[in-house]
């Protein structure tokens, strides 16, 4: 094989190999660590879960989300009410994720949101969900069911049940 040859093989070879990989907005943005799950193979809402690393110079926010497992998604997070009472609600502003650091979406507190499920989040199974933010702009992400994993150390996971959505 030609010298010629050879390089445009190995170029090729390259870019199949880059396009495999995941999915990085200008190397700033990364998603580690994600799974989603819901509370049953019958429920109608889940929930995705994972840590963004700005490795940037620039403060970004995560400000929507979507995927076509659901009918609606958005990012919610978990407050208490006046009562003392755990509510989960929609943070329409995002979450902001500094340069340099690193903003975590656990159970109990914020995560992405996905209700009126169009199929049931089946352990082992793949969602693609397609995150936006303010700079980095859109990242697709291909998440694992995981309905084994247990509420991470530190989080408010503040007494769910099985009824719950899985947020």
């Amino acid at each position: 094989m030609s010298l010629k040859k050879s390089l445009i093989a190995a170029s090729a070879a390259v870019s199949l190999t880059l396009s495999a990989l995941p999915v990085f907005a200008g190397s700033e943005i990364a998603i580690e660590d994600a799974f989603a799950r819901s509370s049953s193979l019958n429920a109608m809402a889940g929930a995705a879960f994972m840590h963004i690393v700005n490795s940037g110079d620039e403060d970004d926010r995560m400000i929507g989300a979507r995927s076509d497992v659901a009918k609606v998604v958005e990012l919610h997070t978990h407050i208490e009410s006046a009562e003392g009472v755990m509510q989960m609600v929609e943070v329409e502003e995002g979450f902001p994720v500094a340069a340099g650091g690193m903003h975590m979406l656990v159970r109990g507190a914020d995560h992405v949101m996905f209700m009126g499920l169009n199929q049931p989040f089946i352990h082992g199974n793949i969602i693609t969900v397609t995150l936006i933010f303010e700079k980095a702009g859109e990242i697709t992400v291909e998440i694992p069911v995981d309905l084994e994993r247990k509420p991470m150390e530190g989080s408010m996971d503040h007494g769910m049940s099985n009824s719950d959505s899985g947020g």
